[in-house]
């Protein structure tokens, strides 16, 4: 049988399988409780909210991205593993308070929160919005890993809007019928699979290529030293703009809705728990990293329309490797964009219901809110779908400054947690004005000062503005503030 038929059959056996665990995860629960399809009912333990961290940052990235970054740029790539082990540190002094006041207020989103905190509808609906349109590109990349996988496995016989289709369409209908504790026990299951074949694979391809990654790095540094170097002359990278992607990282890290709402899903000793732990779960980028070094002098970038496929193009074309192996990267290449996309769909969903549309129409019912994330997470799919397949290239450049954007949210919730001073109006006029800055350098300027990443440069101006608002406009009442800061 050929590879690509082996390969073709593990990844619907794969599909099949977690549209099964999806399902059954959801079964047995309370289907019309909003709180148990918002955060589970608050009830996580440690094993299920490793895994729920873990996959939800681990994507299309990782199988893809992270070996195409280190085919194409060298040591830069390193930035994935030493932002992966710093940024969850912050979630051990704020996850606990969060989560407190979440339980306390019934809040399941960044929206409610900082609605909660200012009292604005229009700050609610703004962050719904910027999460919204940052979730729909991160979106749209997991459903082009997905499409590219299945149409690079199977030699071009599964078209890229099929791919996409089958695969985003299983997350889909897990996430709108079993909401977060669908999403958590798939990614338990898509987390251990990820793991298992990354090391796998990527021990394979390195000694195959070179014997061991000893004799792969002593043959890198004898024909190209620059390449395992950064600042240096004929690096692909300077130091300034690798410190602050790793920073802009950081900062941004939990203020992606879909990890920023964890901490309503459990309790305070298993989110200290889970920090402590989680830097455990980047280890398995490290064999995959390992698989983009091997390819450098072995693939001829003119070969590639991408360094993404850098990965997929060494098993089918390069390497002389069993059908069986190609059908272990489709799966896990899979698990790692389904494990992501899964956890953004059901936020996204989220933040637009409670931040934009329970904003603008305040008395809704549980029932009929629950009915509307339902279905939003059906038009979100949809919308993300069609930008990926069908063009929408402009809205998809528009989009590219998501992390960037992403980060701005920071200032108002760590303001929100800590400084009594902060303003409703200094707040909302530091995201604005961060935003667009990161933008502007984003898509207009389209390079920086100094190669300072642009959502640095937005995060400073956020910060610098909403602190000057804030001390020229009213402070709020010290009830206002006592519940968020001073909560027990």
């Amino acid at each position: 049988m050929p590879g690509w038929q082996i390969a073709l059959i593990m990844m619907i056996l794969y599909l099949v399988i977690a549209l099964f665990v999806g399902v059954m995860a959801g079964r047995g629960r309370d289907s019309s409780s909003l709180d148990e399809f918002a955060v589970a009912g608050g009830k996580l333990g440690l094993f299920v909210m490793w895994f729920l961290m873990g996959g939800a940052v681990f994507s299309a990235f990782s199988f893809l991205g992270a070996p195409g970054w280190a085919y194409s740029k060298g040591a830069p790539a390193l930035y994935i593993i030493t932002y992966t082990a710093f940024a969850i540190l912050p979630w051990y002094i704020i996850g606990p308070k969060i989560g407190k006041i979440g339980r306390k207020y019934r809040l399941y989103t960044v929206a409610g929160f900082l609605k909660g905190r200012f009292n604005s509808p229009v700050l609610a609906i703004l962050v719904g919005l910027i999460a919204l349109f940052a979730s729909i590109q991160y979106l749209a990349t997991q459903m082009s890993g997905m499409a590219i996988i299945f149409n690079t496995l199977t030699e071009g016989r599964i078209p890229f809007w099929l791919g996409a289709l089958l695969s985003y369409g299983i997350v889909v209908v897990y996430v709108a019928t079993g909401g977060l504790r669908a999403a958590a026990w798939s990614d338990v299951f898509q987390g251990i699979l990820m793991i298992l074949i990354s090391w796998i694979v990527g021990l394979t391809i390195v000694y195959q290529l070179h014997g061991g990654t000893t004799e792969m790095f002593e043959s890198i540094a004898r024909e190209t030293p620059e390449f395992l170097q950064i600042g240096k002359e004929g690096s692909s990278m300077g130091t300034v703009a690798y410190t602050t992607t790793i920073l802009v990282s950081v900062i941004g890290f939990l203020m992606w809705p879909h990890l920023f709402s964890k901490s309503y899903a459990s309790n305070s000793r298993t989110i200290k728990k889970t920090v402590l732990a989680y830097p455990i779960f980047a280890l398995f980028l490290v064999p995959l990293l390992l698989v983009g070094f091997a390819a450098k002098g072995v693939v001829d970038s003119g070969q590639l329309e991408s360094a993404d496929q850098v990965l997929p193009y060494l098993i089918t074309t390069v390497m002389n490797l069993p059908g069986w192996l190609y059908g272990l990267v489709g799966a896990g290449a899979l698990a790692a964009a389904m494990s992501t996309a899964d956890a953004i769909t059901h936020s996204a969903s989220l933040e637009v219901t409670d931040g934009v549309i329970k904003s603008i129409w305040k008395d809704l019912s549980d029932k009929t809110t629950l009915l509307i994330m339902r279905v939003g997470v059906f038009v979100i799919g949809a919308l993300a779908y069609y930008i990926t397949v069908f063009g929408g290239q402009g809205l998809v450049a528009l989009l590219l400054g998501a992390y960037g954007s992403i980060v701005q949210f920071a200032p108002g919730v760590y303001s929100a947690l800590f400084w009594r001073r902060a303003t409703t109006h200094g707040v909302i006029s530091g995201l604005v004005v961060g935003t667009i800055v990161n933008y502007y350098f984003q898509l207009v300027a389209t390079s920086t000062p100094f190669g300072i990443h642009a959502g640095i440069l937005g995060l400073v101006s956020n910060i610098v503005i909403m602190v000057t608002v804030s001390y020229v406009t009213r402070a709020q009442t010290e009830d206002e503030v006592n519940r968020y800061v001073d909560v027990a």
